[in-house]
């Protein structure tokens, strides 16, 4: 099916940073302190917004390290993970986590751990390049259709905190185990655990699923699925799916009306491709 995402062009043409509406561009601008002489473009495959695919946080990593770079002081990629932190929910205010900007930032497959004391640590998982290329072979990604603001999920995920930890203690467990089985070349266990993941997930708040939502997970399952999820907060956005090869026309049959969206998994995280400066 020919992908077809939502999106839109809005150019701004502005006399000083206060005036840019792009509230990131805007704030990384201050944070880097670059105040004329420059044009941005953003360019993407996906939605503008509601994707669930850590749009906003890539964003502004990339924001970050370009305007350093064009300084000529680029910076390693913790310093670029926490700052976009700092924009993202120090300035701007957004009720999210720091797993989108580290990602962004450091790329690959990794288990980030997240300090008492703000620090976050960040591992790889070792794989195999054969398990690698055979784990990008067996997931799907489909465009549920919906976009939706995290910030909902969210709110009601973070005041549920309390009263769900037993159930955050058993994703952090599966955690090990999720890596474990990714080193060892145990794929379809990894794919079986993304489907007991999901389902303690929904548990966290009330809009992290749906009927729609249910209907077309249970219905790529019943096609040959082993596991899943939607991918961020939740709500919509997009339904990744661990689904072996020979299963994955009947997963495509079961949900025709769904854009898939090809893709492989980076091994980098951010990087500047062209760098000219006088």
């Amino acid at each position: 099916m020919t992908r077809r995402f939502a999106g839109y062009t809005r150019p701004e043409l502005v006399d000083s940073v206060d005036e840019v509406e792009h509230d990131l561009v805007r704030e990384c601008l201050r944070r880097t302190g670059i105040t004329h002489g420059v044009e941005i473009n953003t360019m993407a495959d996906i939605p503008s917004e509601g994707s669930g695919l850590g749009s906003s946080s890539t964003v502004t990593v990339g924001l970050l390290h370009a305007m350093y770079m064009h300084l000529g002081a680029p910076k390693e990629h913790a310093a670029l993970a926490r700052e976009a932190c700092e924009v993202e929910i120090g300035v701007l205010k957004k009720p999210i986590g720091v797993q989108d900007q580290y990602i962004a930032a450091y790329g690959g497959q990794r288990v980030l751990q997240f300090c008492p004391d703000g620090q976050v640590g960040v591992e790889s998982v070792r794989l195999e390049q054969r398990v690698a290329r055979q784990l990008n072979q067996n997931l799907m990604l489909f465009y549920t259709n919906v976009a939706r603001k995290a910030e909902s999920v969210l709110s009601e995920q973070r005041d549920n905190i309390a009263d769900r930890r037993s159930i955050l203690r058993e994703m952090k467990r599966m955690v090990s185990v999720g890596r474990a089985a990714l080193e060892q070349g145990a794929l379809d266990d990894f794919g079986l655990l993304l489907n007991d993941a999901w389902q303690l997930k929904k548990q966290l708040a009330s809009k992290v699923s749906n009927t729609q939502i249910d209907d077309l997970y249970n219905a790529a399952m019943r096609a040959g699925a082993l596991g899943g999820k939607i991918t961020g907060a939740g709500g919509g956005g997009f339904l990744l799916l661990y689904c072996p090869r020979e299963k994955q026309d009947a997963v495509r049959d079961t949900l025709p009306h769904l854009p898939e969206l090809p893709f492989h998994l980076e091994r980098d995280g951010t990087k500047i491709i062209f760098n000219y400066r006088r």
